[in-house]
């Protein structure tokens, strides 16, 4: 009907804009809709890695059986920790670029050390809010309450499966709050700690190792070019060796190397190997350094842990335990642990998991350096001092233990009178033959660093103890250098006994590596030595040792000097010593060509010995007389009493001879058993020989057909296999 209102509306689009027009009565009103907001895309922040990325696929195999988004399930947390520099960020960057597409929600990405304030907590808050506007929540609705935004987080990750990388996370709350809510997702942090508490939520702990020697060169050459790294190839594997391992130090060689073209390797090298100074190497200013690098590692460790820190660069090892850490640092055992577990949850301490800890080679530079800035040189002299007083004393245990009552110059009721003893209680001699072993190569590092600072008593005393080792394992070019090193002591000190009993102790190791003239030099000033210091045994000692070197050469002359050695033990009633004459008088007898007094002497000895309860000494005797009467029951008796006593070089002995003997009665299986127990013992000790008798272990065919082996031939007691 004209003039009646309308009822009803129709909808026109004008620009792409909705119109809804509705009437009524005579009223006609236009209703705009606002345009749907484009959709939020998802997130995708993970910044890309590295393209020189090596290796690591063992750590990235665990991450995706760890964290595969296609299991499904409650959502997951991984943990990458280890050393600084270690690559622990490229690592996670790799599996999330390896992973892209894989979670529908997208991947999120936070970076603490850019949030880190002087507030606790802060970096959590902006965390969460970068979070949320990611995953498009616009400012004016962020909560400002903590809780409410996690609430609100988790709210928006419940609907599909994320994945949130987080770099250099300080606390399990950085990674429990961040974990999303849907099933399939997974949270990736990385961090220099190893934050343990997180195991409790269920999170998995991927500590990483450095790189391997082939790994860090190809990185290496990869960075730099294989022209560069060719032209040098000595050079840069001692600059791959020198940055142990840690991405971030061969990616600062690399720098400098490609900034400096005119800067060799080897003199990058030498930079680097300046024992004091030397990461200035790895820097490329002041702000991009490895020193920077381990500077932020310690930045938050408390004093206590920080000054512990700083005196383990001070110790000439590697390698140490809580007692040397304690040495070091002042303190007691107790402290030191507890001290050593705060650097081991900085990611600063390496073997961590047994009683033994070490500093990796550029972590120890780093602690040296801040010893030689922070603490007074009168601090870390004294500090050296205390760890050259532990081995000193420790050694001295050892080698009572070991050894027991034998001749020694160390005045071990002075030394030791007051201190606790390590190795006492059962089992003693093996802790202690074990704690030397352990300990060996730091050991002769304390002995070189007290020698270079003139604490010459201290020198001989440790060098006199540790033969101990030397004389069951034979590390034959340690115990050259512990021996000459002690013996110059003992010579600048003025302690004739001492030098005397050093250098006959090192004609041993002297003469089993061929230099039998420096022996015979050694054993000339020693046996002048000893007659000036008067010493009953001593003397006797002395002419002990310049007997076996004798045999080699004169065993008529051998035997006048055993003779002299026995009569000088008798008169000093020394009981071990004058067995240990008629020993080594019975070889020299036999090779002299009269048998029946040396196999009487020989018998003589291993009775002595034997009640004596010198087991080491009485197997060799017993050796000794298995071996001039053919017989394989008592060598087999002989092997197992110095496999007993870990007498390992001279077990060798007996088990080249038990392979010779059994070889020529056809049985090679059991010959080839034993010889090959002898290249095992030999090769451990440093020997020489131990390839030799690997090429006599090739000859001897199972079944039989082998060359004959050389004809048996007389020795004396002390003479190794095939020499004379």
């Amino acid at each position: 009907m004209a003039g009646e209102p309308t009822a009803g509306g129709t909808s026109n689009h004008f620009g792409g804009r909705a119109e809804t027009v509705i009437q009524a009565r005579d009223v006609t009103y236009h209703h705009h809709h606002a345009p749907a907001p484009p959709p939020v895309p998802d997130p995708h922040q993970v910044p890309p890695g590295t393209p020189l990325f090596v290796n690591r696929t063992d750590d990235l195999a665990d991450l995706g059986g760890w964290l595969d988004p296609d299991v499904g399930g409650p959502p997951r947390m991984a943990l990458l920790t280890g050393l600084p520099g270690v690559g622990k960020r490229s690592t996670a960057r790799r599996w999330a670029e390896d992973t892209r597409g894989r979670y529908p929600g997208g991947e999120l990405y936070i970076d603490f050390a850019e949030l880190r304030g002087p507030s606790g907590g802060g970096d959590l808050f902006v965390a969460l809010e970068r979070c949320l506007r990611a995953l498009g929540v616009a400012d004016r609705y962020l909560p400002t309450d903590l809780g409410e935004l996690v609430a609100l987080y988790r709210t928006r990750t419940a609907g599909r499966g994320v994945l949130v990388v987080l770099d250099n996370v300080t606390s399990p709350a950085h990674v429990r709050t961040l974990l999303p809510a849907a099933p399939g997702s997974a949270v990736l942090a990385t961090s220099g700690r190893r934050l343990g508490e997180l195991v409790l939520d269920g999170a998995r702990l991927l500590p990483l190792e450095p790189l391997s020697a082939h790994s860090g060169a190809r990185l290496l050459t990869d960075l730099c070019g294989p022209e560069r790294i060719a032209a040098e190839p000595e050079a840069a594997a001692r600059l791959v060796e020198g940055c142990g391992g840690l991405p971030a130090a061969l990616h600062l060689a690399a720098a400098r190397l490609l900034i400096h073209r005119r800067l060799t390797v080897a003199a990058l090298v030498a930079e680097l190997e300046q024992e004091s100074g030397g990461l200035a190497a790895l820097a490329l200013d002041s702000a991009n350094g490895m020193s920077v690098l381990l500077g932020i590692a310690c930045r938050d460790l408390p004093a206590d842990a920080l000054r512990l820190y700083r005196r383990l660069g001070l110790l000439p090892g590697r390698g140490f335990d809580a007692e040397t850490a304690a040495a070091a640092d002042g303190t007691d055992p107790a402290t030191a642990r507890r001290l050593l577990d705060v650097l081991d949850t900085a990611s600063l301490l390496e073997d961590a998991m047994s009683d033994r800890h070490r500093l990796h080679d550029l972590v120890r530079r780093h602690a040296r350096d801040r010893a030689e800035s922070d603490e007074p040189a009168a601090e870390r002299e004294a500090a050296l001092g205390r760890i050259v007083d532990h081995y000193t004393v420790r050694a001295a245990f050892a080698d009572r233990a070991v050894m027991g009552n034998r001749l020694r110059i160390t005045d071990h009721e002075e030394l030791l009178t007051g201190q606790e003893d390590p190795f006492a209680g059962p089992g003693a001699r093996d802790t202690a033959l074990d704690w030397l072993e352990a300990e060996r190569a730091d050991a002769l590092a304390v002995l070189r660093a007290a020698a270079a600072h003139g604490l010459d008593r201290r020198v001989w005393q440790l060098a006199e103890s540790l033969t101990a080792l030397y004389l069951h394992h034979r590390h034959l070019a340690d115990w050259i250098e512990s021996g000459t090193l002690g013996a110059e002591a003992a010579a600048r000190t003025g302690e004739q006994a001492a030098e005397a009993r050093l250098r006959s102790l090192l004609s041993r190791p002297l003469m089993d590596t061929g230099d039998h003239d420096r022996a015979r030099e050694e054993l000339e000033a020693a046996t002048t030595l000893a007659d000036a210091s008067g010493h009953p045994v001593l003397r006797a000692s002395v002419r002990e040792f310049a007997g076996r070197y004798w045999d080699r050469y004169d065993p008529a002359r051998a035997v006048r000097v055993y003779v002299d050695s026995l009569a000088l033990n008798v008169a000093a009633d020394e009981p071990r010593g004058a067995a240990l004459a008629r020993f080594f008088m019975g070889g020299a007898l036999i090779a002299s060509g009269d048998r029946e007094a040396g196999l009487a002497a020989l018998t003589e000895a291993y009775e002595a010995l034997s009640a004596l309860g010198d087991v080491r000494m009485a197997g060799r005797a017993l050796a000794a007389l298995g071996r001039h009467a053919h017989s394989a029951e008592a060598l087999e008796r002989a092997a197992e009493m110095l496999r007993e006593t870990r007498a390992g070089h001279y077990e060798a002995e007996v088990r080249e001879e038990l392979a010779g003997l059994l070889e020529r009665s056809g049985d090679a299986e059991a010959a080839r058993g034993h010889l090959s127990r002898a290249v095992e013992l030999l090769a451990a000790g440093g020997s020489p020989r131990a390839g030799e008798l690997r090429e006599r272990l090739l000859s001897i065919s199972p079944s039989g057909g082998h060359p004959a082996p050389p004809a048996f031939e007389e020795r004396g007691p002390g003479r190794s296999p095939g020499k004379r």
